[in-house]
Order: structure tokens, then C-alpha cells, then sequence
């Protein structure tokens, strides 16, 4: 089976059925014996009723016990012999099914990987959870052809042979009988594969349309806007619920052929064969045989039936996989290695420029103004940036973001001790951790979990408050060491008298480096080297943060309301909340617009 840091291969994106034999071919050895097992599994079953007819015309009828004592013996041996087949063909299939799955997560992750920032422009969450989630299962499942699949239509071809011997117009229904099942179940194979594409592309949206619920419900609620999108998301679940019913009655339709066509198979062969023993053209064992040789029938009609079904569903799924593996990353043409030297970056388009080796702050009144700014000088939008003076696009892209790092304060945290969530991949120092601890003011969180750093955190930070978390994050881009940080809001979410402490300490960390953060507070702003003013996305004003409350009277509205609101928030905490032992409580962040009154479980 593929191990997990093995190389899972160059998957076949040419369309879903070149995918799913990509699948087969990558373990060529286990498929092979897969198959060769299944078959001689479903051989075996079909020989019982010949052994049986032999020793219904030899021993019974005959009455040679000998001969009876034989032929039971014999059909004894074979079941035993296989049902130890039917084990190993049962973990044969079990581990293709399982390497399909864990290849195709590994082929997924890896590319998704490989798209970073550029994925969520070409596709949505949702999309990627529900490859996730449901299209790897029903990928995997559908591999089941490779052994019950190959072992039906061989059996099928050896009990028609059998069949020859014994009448050629039996033999001529068995023949007919697969081509019939074909030609009845194709519509319908056709219809569900439109019907389940449809399906799992609704499916794909409103698993997204959830993400962003769970993600953004405190902002929603605060500003009003539950009602609506719940409203929204009701409709979306309705229209999939409908094209669900449609996918259910075309399913409903092939699981019945599936169980009615080998039962009515039965029943026409059994008839013809019963009319010819009682003409006298075949013996009682013959009869007997016949009878068996179609009930072994029954398993690979209703095979064919069924791994119809799990094809039209395994296609419609690997085609999805096939889609997230068509988006390319953005083209990487820079050749350029970084700046030799610390270097500014100017944003033609704001005119910002961020000089190097001192902490910038930026200022407007429109937050995603700065985060657009920050997104441009990060190289995670196209734009005619400057680093040094040659355009950021001309530099490899793996140097960039090995020296310019932007910290958003709604990065993803992943599930881990807290050690592994603030140090990532790499291996600290335990001073350079405790360093970056207490830059980003996070010292009370270590010591208010019961492990300290060794403390299990749930995805996201869950198990953190709102405030909490962005500390998390601070801590984590200040421990990452880039030449050049861009912080998003670092402190929105924090108390003044944190937010203070961050303030200091942040200048203090990133002495002699490059360092960006947008904000509206007072508090951070005091300690900037130089603030700039945004005013419609462009800069308004430069300066000190105390020369622009004399000079700029929009800065001065924008961060005097910023203040206000910030002191209103603490005197209510103060005054009508008081600490519980045990817990870290924080205002509601005025950039995320999330509450932080969550207890340190």
C-alpha cells in the first residue's frame, strides 16, 4: 500500500475513466491478483454444481456409494478451498481499494499544495472538502470491478461452455443473457452519471456555503446578516435535496434490475432446462446442474448491474478529482534570487513604500483597501510592485516567500500541540520559542493551559479565544524570522492594555527589519517608525503617527474613533464582567468582528 511519504505518482487528468485505470495500473501486481483470485473464486462456485451432478448420475441414481463417497468428498474440498480463496481475495481487493484512496488524498493534498494561494481564485472550500470527504470513497469503492468485475465475466464465459455440454440452446440464453442486461441498464447508467454530476456540484456549493457559515456566524449575527444567508443557504439545500430525489429514483430503477433481471434470468433458464428433463434430453443430475449453474449466474448479472452503478458514480467523482487537478498554479516566471541587502517595496498603484529596516503602519479607513495593499506587496496579486527597484514579479517566487512573509490574522491553524502550531514544521530552540512567546504577548496562554506548550489545540484554534488566537498567529509569524513581515491587523481582537504590550514588544522583536502592519490603533501606531494614510486606496499622507493627528483631520477622526471605541469596550469589561479563574477574556476584535469571551479549555 503507498506509504504516506512515498511518491503517489503523475495522475492521468486527461478524464475521469483515464483516472480510475491511472488507479488500476499504479498497483498492476495487487490488481492482477485481485482478479485472478476473484475468478477462480467464481470458477469454484460454478464447479459445485457440476461436482453435485456428478454425484447425482454416479453415485446416487447408480447407487455406487463409492462413486457418491468420491463426488461429496471432492465438493467438500472445493468449498473448504474456496473459502480460503474468497479470504484472500476479500484483503487483495480490500488493500486496492484502500491504496486508491490514500493515492488519490495524496494526489489531492499535494496539489493543493502545489496551487497555495493561488487556490482559493480557482475554486472554492467546499469543492476541495467534498473531494475530501465523499468523492474518494465512492473513487475507491468502484475499483471493486478490478476483481469481482474480471472473476464475473470469466465465470460467465465457463458456465456458458459448461452449458454447451450439456444443451446448446441453454447455452445460447446464457449467451444472450449479458448482452440483454447491457443494453436494459445503459440508459439508465447514462442518466444517473448526469444525474449524480449534477448532484455532487450542488453539493460542492453548499458544503462551501456552510464553510462560510461556521467561519463567519458572529460577524453575520452581528451585523444582522443570519437571517439572510440562512435564508439563502435553505434555498441551496432544497434544490439539492430535489436533485437527490432525482439521483434516488434513477438509482431506485437500477437496483431493482439488479435484483429482478438475475431472479427473471433464473426462472427462463430453470423453465428450459426442467422442459428438457422431462423430454428426456437431459439427465436428473444435467437438471440439477443446470439449476446450479444459473444460481452461481445470479452473482455476476447482479454484478454487472451493480458495478454499472458504482462505475457511472466512481466516473462522476474521479471527473471532479480530474477538474482540482486542471488548475494550474500561477506561472512563476521570475529568474531573479532576492536582494542582497534589506530593500524597499513600493506599490505603484497605493504609491506605498515600505523603507527597509523599519516597522511602516498603514492606516484606512476601508480595511480591505490595506489588505489589498498587503496582498500586492506579498506577490499574492498581480501588480507592478517593486522590491529594491526591479519589479517583484521578476524574482523566483520561492525566494519571495522565503524573505517577505504576510501574516493574515484569520491564518489557518492547524490541529497539533501548541509547540508544533506556533513552530510549524521546523525545530526551535526553546529560548527562541519562549522569545516569541513573549513578543506576542502570549505568555498568560502558556501558562494558563494545563501543558503548557504541550497542550493539545483543536483546528482552527478552537479550543483558543478570539484574542488568543491572533496571539498565536503573531507568535508564530515573529518565530518564522522573515526578512520582510506584513501583518494584517495583528492586534484587532486584543485589550488595550495587550494590545499595548504587543505594541512595544512587537518594535522591540523586528529591530532592524522590515515590518508592515495595518491598523487603526493608537496604541500600535505611537510605536511606527512612519504611518501612511490611505484615502481611497491611495496614499493620503506620511508622517508620524503624532504629526498626522495634527495634520490629517480624517486621520485624526478615524483613529480618535478607533481609541474611544477601544476604551468604551474595557470600561464595559471592567464594569460589568468580572474574570473567571482559569479564563482569558478579550473584547470582540474590531478588524475580525469576533467575540473573545471563550473559556481556556
Amino acid at each position: 500500500m503507498i506509504d504516506a511519504r512515498a511518491d503517489p505518482g503523475t495522475p492521468d487528468s486527461r478524464g475521469g475513466w483515464w483516472y480510475l485505470w491511472w488507479l488500476v495500473t499504479r498497483q498492476p501486481g495487487r490488481s492482477v491478483a485481485g482478479a485472478v483470485l476473484a475468478s477462480v473464486w467464481m470458477v469454484l462456485l460454478a464447479a459445485t454444481p457440476y461436482l453435485m451432478s456428478r454425484a447425482v448420475d454416479d453415485g446416487l441414481q447408480s447407487g455406487d456409494t463409492a462413486a457418491l463417497a468420491l463426488w461429496s468428498g471432492a465438493l467438500f474440498g472445493v468449498g473448504a478451498f474456496n473459502a480460503w480463496l474468497s479470504i484472500l481475495r476479500h484483503r487483495t481487493m480490500t488493500r486496492v481499494r484502500m491504496d486508491a484512496n490514500f493515492r488519490t488524498v495524496k494526489v489531492v493534498v499535494d496539489h493543493v499544495v502545489r496551487l497555495g494561494a493561488a487556490l482559493p481564485r480557482r475554486t472554492d472550500a467546499g469543492e476541495v472538502l467534498t473531494i475530501g470527504v465523499g468523492d474518494v470513497q465512492t473513487i475507491s469503492q468502484c475499483l471493486t470491478v478490478v476483481g469481482p468485475g474480471v472473476g464475473a465475466v470469466v465465470v460467465y464465459a465457463v458456465v456458458a461452455g459448461m452449458l454447451l455440454a450439456v444443451s446448446v440452446p441453454l447455452a445460447a440464453v446464457v449467451l444472450l443473457g449479458a448482452p440483454l442486461t447491457v443494453l436494459l441498464i445503459g440508459p439508465l447508467t447514462r442518466r444517473l452519471q448526469g444525474a449524480e454530476g449534477e448532484y455532487r456540484e450542488r453539493q460542492g456549493v453548499l458544503t462551501a456555503r456552510i464553510g462560510d457559515l461556521a467561519g463567519g456566524l458572529r460577524v453575520l449575527n452581528g451585523l444582522g446578516g443570519k437571517g439572510l444567508f440562512a435564508d439563502a443557504f435553505r434555498r441551496d439545500s432544497q434544490r439539492l435535496r430535489a436533485q437527490g430525489y432525482r439521483v434516488g429514483a434513477v438509482t431506485s430503477w437500477l437496483q431493482a434490475l439488479g435484483t429482478g433481471l438475475p431472479v427473471l434470468f433464473l426462472a427462463v433458464v430453470t423453465w428450459l432446462a426442467a422442459r428438457l428433463a422431462a423430454q428426456g434430453r437431459i439427465t436428473v443430475g444435467e437438471l440439477v446442474s443446470v439449476y446450479g449453474y444459473v444460481a452461481v449466474l445470479v452473482t455476476p448479472v447482479s454484478f454487472f448491474v451493480e458495478g454499472g452503478y458504482q462505475l457511472s458514480r466512481g466516473v462522476v467523482a474521479a471527473r471532479r478529482v480530474v477538474e482540482l487537478l486542471r488548475l494550474r498554479p500561477e506561472k512563476d516566471t521570475g529568474t531573479l534570487p532576492p536582494p542582497a541587502e534589506p530593500s524597499a517595496l513600493h506599490d505603484p498603484e497605493s504609491d506605498v513604500r515600505v523603507a527597509p529596516g523599519r516597522l511602516t503602519a498603514l492606516v484606512s479607513a476601508r480595511p480591505a483597501d490595506a489588505t489589498a495593499v498587503v496582498d500586492r506587496l506579498g506577490r499574492y496579486e498581480p501588480s507592478a510592485v517593486t522590491w529594491g527597484g526591479v519589479r517583484l514579479d521578476a524574482y523566483a517566487l520561492a525566494g519571495v516567500r522565503e524573505h517577505i512573509l504576510v501574516a493574515d490574522n484569520e491564518a489557518d491553524l492547524f490541529a497539533g500541540s501548541l509547540r508544533e502550531v506556533v513552530c510549524g514544521a521546523r525545530d526551535r530552540e526553546a529560548g527562541e520559542v519562549a522569545e516569541a512567546v513573549r513578543a506576542a504577548a502570549a505568555e498568560d496562554i502558556v501558562q494558563g493551559l494545563a501543558d503548557g506548550l504541550d497542550t493539545a489545540v483543536a483546528a482552527q484554534g478552537r479550543s483558543l479565544s478570539g484574542g488568543q488566537r491572533q496571539r498565536v498567529r503573531l507568535a508564530r509569524a515573529l518565530l518564522a524570522g522573515p526578512e520582510v513581515l506584513l501583518a494584517v491587523e495583528p492586534t484587532s481582537a486584543l485589550d488595550a492594555h495587550t494590545e499595548a504590550a504587543v505594541a512595544k514588544r512587537l518594535r522591540q522583536a523586528r529591530t532592524g527589519r522590515t515590518t508592515l502592519v495595518t491598523t487603526t490603533s493608537p496604541l500600535v501606531l505611537d510605536h511606527a517608525d512612519t504611518v501612511q494614510y490611505l484615502v481611497d486606496g491611495k496614499v493620503a499622507a506620511t508622517g508620524r503617527h503624532r504629526e498626522l493627528l495634527d495634520t490629517e483631520p480624517g486621520y485624526r477622526a478615524l483613529v480618535a474613533r478607533d481609541a474611544e471605541e477601544s476604551g468604551e469596550e474595557s470600561r464595559e469589561r471592567r464594569t460589568v464582567r468580572e474574570p473567571v479563574e482559569g479564563t482569558v477574556e478579550e473584547p470582540a476584535g474590531r478588524g475580525a468582528g469576533e467575540g473573545a469571551q471563550e473559556a481556556v479549555r
